[in-house]
């Protein structure tokens, strides 16, 4: 009877425990769901605040205390020490987490989304779309991401931050940067003297981007009058409002703001304009790259070389297949009507560089923002070990 009653009393105890910790995890979900909703900018405070381990390595990539002979008896024949989601082999097909903006950078990766839904791809994958990158840099720095598709200077950033435990394996869009106005006698950047220039953000990539090419073409911002707006649209509506009025804009922005007013078109290509400023063989203009957790390509470079195998078709698909392709961009929310992303995509130069061509064509678009401001690339230049090839 003594026993009886003892095991009675351990059920309930154990009932108790499991429903004291089912409630702990529902509070940890909501308070994860309240913090996940708050935006702001990237700085350096920011990502100041997401230290990783003093090893700058996430802590979910630390080698667990596990002895081969607990590793038998979970019947686990892989080496002790690795995290369990990064065990499974290659071969079995691996879950790659995946995050990226609602922008350009993500056109190209539509369609791989799709192919991924109906499972017809190699590896699993889960995407997580966010409308800015300080809300992917925290789970990268901790491990709850694989592979984030950010601006190429906040790549930069985040290999200094999380001290070179990142490497960037494709650039996956060129410039997207335009030059609108309803003045057709602007046609080359010598044209700007004397003109007011409405942009974004002073201090921010666009703007190092416009001073470099002024300079380059004999101005200085003396020559011109920078007028600097918060966001985007306001540009748009300065445009919308004055249209002989001279503005820099990203896609699709750009194709927007012609949509609406029939006054303005692109007066200049910015990428074109780089280019030109340097000659066969220089840097591009980036907007996007694609980066991955040295931990997990470590771990799994057969799934990473199959990413950047159905990587490479998605952005191939998204240039040959521009309608089907803006229904999916509209699905997914990037832009919200598809007969205003078919004729973004084209405009949005999407690509898939890497390797060799991949490193010379970011690694002097990023020497270009580390001279004119050291911070906007985190403080120093990438070493070799960024640019995986």
């Amino acid at each position: 009877m003594k026993k009886k009653t003892a095991v009675i009393i351990m059920s309930v105890v154990m009932c108790v425990s499991i429903l004291a910790g089912c409630g702990a995890d529902k509070e940890t979900d909501a308070g994860t769901e309240s913090a996940a909703s708050e935006e702001s900018e990237i700085s350096e405070e920011i990502l100041a605040d997401m230290e990783p381990d003093a090893a700058g390595v996430p802590a979910e990539e630390q080698s667990e205390d596990v002895t081969e002979k607990e590793a038998e008896e979970n019947g686990n024949d892989t080496a002790a020490g690795l995290p369990e989601e990064e065990e499974t082999a290659d071969d079995a097909g691996v879950t790659v987490r995946i995050g990226s903006l609602k922008g350009p950078t993500s056109m190209g990766l539509v369609y791989l989304m799709e192919q991924a839904e109906k499972k017809e791809t190699v590896n699993r994958y889960e995407f997580t779309m966010t409308a800015a990158a300080d809300e992917l840099l925290p789970a990268m720095l901790s491990g709850d991401l694989d592979i984030v598709l950010i601006p190429a200077n906040v790549a930069s950033v985040l290999y200094n931050k999380a001290e070179g435990d990142v490497a960037v394996i494709d650039i996956n869009t060129l410039g997207v940067l335009y030059m609108v106005s309803g003045n057709d006698k602007i046609k080359n950047m010598e044209d700007l003297k004397g003109q007011a220039i409405y942009m974004t953000g002073k201090g921010t990539t666009p703007d190092y981007v416009m001073q470099y090419l002024l300079k380059e073409n004999g101005l200085t911002t003396a020559d011109v009058t920078m007028e600097y707006k918060s966001e985007a649209a306001e540009v748009a509506a300065v445009l919308a409002g004055t249209p002989d009025a001279v503005g820099v804009l990203p896609q699709p922005f750009v194709t927007a703001a012609c949509t609406q007013n029939e006054k303005l078109s692109v007066v200049m290509d910015l990428t074109e304009q780089w280019a030109s400023v340097q000659g066969e063989g220089g840097s591009s203009l980036v907007t996007g790259v694609t980066v991955v957790r040295k931990g997990f390509l470590d771990q799994n470079p057969e799934a990473v070389e199959q990413f950047m195998e159905e990587h490479a078709a998605s952005a191939s698909y998204a240039n040959e297949h521009v309608e089907e392709t803006s229904e999916l961009v509209a699905a997914a929310g990037i832009i919200d009507k598809a007969d205003v992303a078919v004729k973004a995509i084209p405009e949005c130069n999407i690509t898939y560089i890497d390797g060799e061509e991949m490193e010379t064509a970011l690694s002097g678009y990023l020497a270009v923002l580390w001279e004119q401001d050291p911070a906007s690339v985190g403080g120093g230049l990438p070493g070799e070990d960024f640019y995986y090839k």
